[in-house]
């Protein structure tokens, strides 16, 4: 069985479309999401083989360093802009938005920390098993953070932002992972 190699592609958008970047990165935490639910099936059967141990380390470095990227994208720009873009007391509305995807991204962080160390225990050999009920929790987690998301955070901003905020956000986005701007 390759648990790696099996899934759906995840979809791809560039930095001059940052809403529908947002929304493709969504597609590959779900794609993280369907390898570690993998992972969860093939571990009893298999243990921590190569297989198990390569969808670890992807598993991994995509929520080490991508996840973390999106969440900083949404905070730092999208948010933002977003208040700014609001007058009065839609800003309220905004507010809380902003509060509820801060709020639900510090505990996706938390969950994924205690997942990371379970993960790095199978990796290390000092665990033979992982808490199906950790994964579960956090691939739930983070399903539910993306479904609010994509109904209400990112058809809010396609709605509010002009092309000039969304540019601003995309070169954001771009130097946040060492991109230079197209020339």
């Amino acid at each position: 069985m390759d648990i790696i190699g099996q899934g759906r592609a995840a979809p791809s958008a560039g930095f001059e479309v940052p809403l529908e970047m947002l929304a493709a990165c969504h597609g590959r935490v779900q794609a993280q999401c369907e390898l570690l639910q993998r992972l969860l099936d093939h571990l009893p059967a298999h243990g921590a083989d190569r297989q198990a141990l390569e969808a670890i380390e992807r598993i991994r470095r995509y929520f080490d360093t991508a996840a973390r990227d999106h969440h900083a994208d949404e905070e730092q720009d999208l948010l933002p802009a977003l208040l700014e873009a609001m007058a009065g007391s839609d800003a309220v509305c905004i507010r809380d938005m902003m509060r509820r995807v801060r709020d639900e991204h510090r505990m996706l962080e938390q969950r994924w920390a205690a997942l990371r160390e379970a993960l790095q225990a199978l990796e290390s050999g000092a665990s033979q098993e992982l808490d199906a009920g950790l994964a579960q929790g956090f691939i739930e987690a983070y399903r539910a953070h993306m479904a609010f998301e994509e109904a209400e955070l990112l058809p809010m901003a396609q709605r509010l932002l002009g092309d000039d905020q969304l540019d601003a956000i995309g070169r954001a986005m771009r130097l946040r992972r060492g991109i230079a701007d197209p020339a």
